[in-house]
């Protein structure tokens, strides 16, 4: 019997470590504005509890009943990768045995939640506050996630329902998140001293009281199923009580003495400040100015004691003041003292033009003579291609003629002109008549580029300029002067970046483009188109973006004629002016894109 009983036992933890859960890995991995801690588990049934602490810019994650060997729990660091999450490092918890804690080491306080799949408990976190939305949160926040719920609704949540994190809380402002053991409480005019050693008794915490919490007045409590911190607030608040916590002890007074204590402590730390040593260090600035620099420092020296020097030759500032203060001056320079992003901003202005013009028709009519009794003396042409002498209406052997021609162009325009004339044609004589088809076609394309590269919050101005001259003549006759005067067409571009912290740019842009027209005529000045456009934009870093853009369209038709006959089907054309349609086409589109050329040394993250 007492052999199976000893058997028992020794087999007793052996069953207890196989009923607990297994943390198999740990895996990490960053996609896009979130960072993702995976961790895998030998069943889905296992607790875990998150809370957050601001203090430290912590997320610690508690496996309750979970064991893990020492190679799953080794650290790691993430500081390399530039999300959110700088190291994380498990172990095991040390109130529990069986319980292992994962502390997550950020960059800065964001949020997170956890979400469940299978044997996976997957942490979220995002690596710049906002990435998260409020929808997102609510859907995926636990109800027992408290601190979670603390930086979204900034109420003060105790960080685990031990007693020590309740009383800490206890001592904060502002709203409160309870979390302590329900108690009751129905009692009848009672000192207030006795109520509080009743909550303490209760909750297990050990009390202080201050001597003038016996001069306040009796109360008389009715309280069901309240926690008991709700409970020790309320009171506290009601009789205007603070309380300071050392562990599990907790020290009450009134609001008037303390006030008076923390003036004598304050007064205090003054006397000890002013008879601490001063000590002087210089600090050399690499990119800031020391005239800026000072200026900022100055309200974080120690009055009366404090003091800053510049030397501009080295650009250093000289500062002698406390170690503390010593200490936090260098950490401000730190911060300040880097790279000012500097921003190139390449513009693209693309304009094109397109003239297309049709003219079809008689150029100056028809004109002709009609002979009712025929020529004399002569005879009917043989034949017709036979071309007439030069300057006559004959052919070469005297007889009647025509001549026929066609006159092309050159340029841009592709016209023909075919003409007809006929000297005499039996009855029909003095025949004339030009046949015009014109067909013109123009395109072109102009392209500006302007670039510019500024730093951070600095105005830049590129220009250029295009001049043309044109003849001026003042006075007639022998007194006539001919000069020449130039026009100008600018092409200017204005802009002031501002690089946002997420690497992202605010442009403030002035832009200006004027360019010249044909001339109307040899001694006149050439016309002169204008474009402009002022505007901000945000843009994200080394992306494309079109701030503007103009498109005309143009179509135009003239023609005139003889009333009723210029509609005549076939035959109308030869009772109207020319069929001369026109149209145009004009686009112009500008394209702008700034990219920061400097953004590691200015500490910037990349987000494109």
């Amino acid at each position: 019997m007492k052999k199976g009983f000893f058997l028992l036992l020794l087999s007793l933890p052996f069953n207890l470590s196989l009923q607990a859960a297994e943390l198999k890995s740990i895996e990490f991995e960053q996609k896009s504005e979130v960072s993702k801690l995976i961790f895998s588990l030998d069943r889905a049934d296992v607790k875990s509890t998150r809370y957050h602490i601001s203090e430290d810019k912590q997320i610690i994650i508690d496996f309750v009943d979970t064991i893990a060997t020492q190679r799953v729990l080794r650290a790691f660091d993430t500081s390399e990768f530039s999300g959110s999450v700088v190291f994380v490092t498990g172990y095991k918890k040390p109130s529990s045995k069986n319980d292992l804690r994962i502390a997550i080491q950020l960059r800065d306080n964001v949020r997170s939640y956890t979400e469940r799949k299978d044997n996976k408990v997957i942490l979220n976190i995002e690596n710049r506050f906002g990435v998260f939305s409020k929808a997102d949160m609510e859907r995926n926040v636990s109800r027992e996630d408290l601190q979670q719920e603390a930086i979204a609704t900034n109420i003060n949540v105790p960080k685990s329902t031990r007693l020590e994190d309740i009383l800490e809380n206890l001592t904060l402002s502002g709203r409160k998140k309870y979390v302590g053991r329900k108690v009751s409480f129905n009692v009848k005019s009672v000192a207030v001293a006795d109520i509080l050693k009743m909550i303490a008794d209760a909750s297990g915490f050990n009390i202080i009281l201050h001597k003038d919490i016996s001069e306040l007045p009796p109360l008389t409590l009715n309280l069901t199923n309240v926690p008991w911190d709700q409970a020790l607030d309320t009171i506290m608040d009601l009789n205007k009580l603070v309380a300071m916590k050392n562990g599990i002890i907790l020290s009450i007074n009134t609001l008037k003495n303390a006030t008076e204590d923390a003036k004598k402590t304050e007064a205090s730390r003054r006397a000890a400040l002013r008879q601490e040593r001063l000590v002087t260090k210089v600090f050399p600035l690499s990119y800031s100015t020391t005239k800026d620099l000072k200026k900022i420092l100055s309200d974080y020296i120690t009055k009366d004691r404090g003091k800053i020097s510049e030397d501009e030759r080295t650009n250093s500032l000289i500062v002698k003041d406390t170690p503390e203060v010593i200490e936090r001056t260098k950490k401000i320079i730190e911060a300040l003292d880097t790279q000012t992003p500097q921003v190139l901003i390449q513009s693209k202005i693309v304009e094109v033009t397109e003239i297309y013009a049709k003219e079809i028709g008689l150029q100056q009519g028809i004109s002709f003579g009609y002979d009712p009794i025929g020529g004399l003396g002569g005879e009917p042409s043989q034949g017709i291609g036979t071309p007439n002498e030069p300057g006559t209406g004959k052919t070469s052997d005297g007889g009647p003629g025509f001549s026929f021609s066609t006159a092309p162009s050159i340029g841009d325009n592709a016209r023909s002109l075919f003409g007809l004339s006929i000297s005499r044609f039996s009855r029909l004589f003095d025949l004339n008549f030009t046949l015009q088809l014109m067909e013109s076609e123009s395109k072109g394309k102009i392209i500006s580029s302007p670039k510019v590269i500024t730093q951070n919050k600095k105005a830049a101005v590129i220009s250029t300029k295009d001049t043309k001259s044109f003849q001026v003549t003042n006075g007639s006759g022998d007194q006539a002067q001919t000069s020449f005067q130039e026009v100008e067409a600018n092409l200017k571009l204005e802009v002031t970046p501002q690089v946002t912290n997420e690497g992202s740019i605010n442009l403030d842009i002035n832009l200006s483009k004027e360019q010249f027209g044909a001339r109307p005529s040899d001694a006149a000045p050439p016309e002169k188109q204008s474009r402009e456009i002022k505007t901000k934009v945000l843009v994200d870093n080394g992306s494309t973006i079109v701030i503007g853009g103009i498109y005309a369209f143009e179509k135009r038709e003239s023609h005139s004629g003889i009333p009723f006959l210029k509609d005549l089907p076939l035959v109308g054309w030869l009772f109207r002016t020319l069929h001369n349609p026109a149209t145009s086409k004009n686009e112009m589109i500008i394209f702008l894109t700034p990219r920061i050329i400097n953004q590691e040394e200015a500490g910037l993250t990349d987000n494109t």
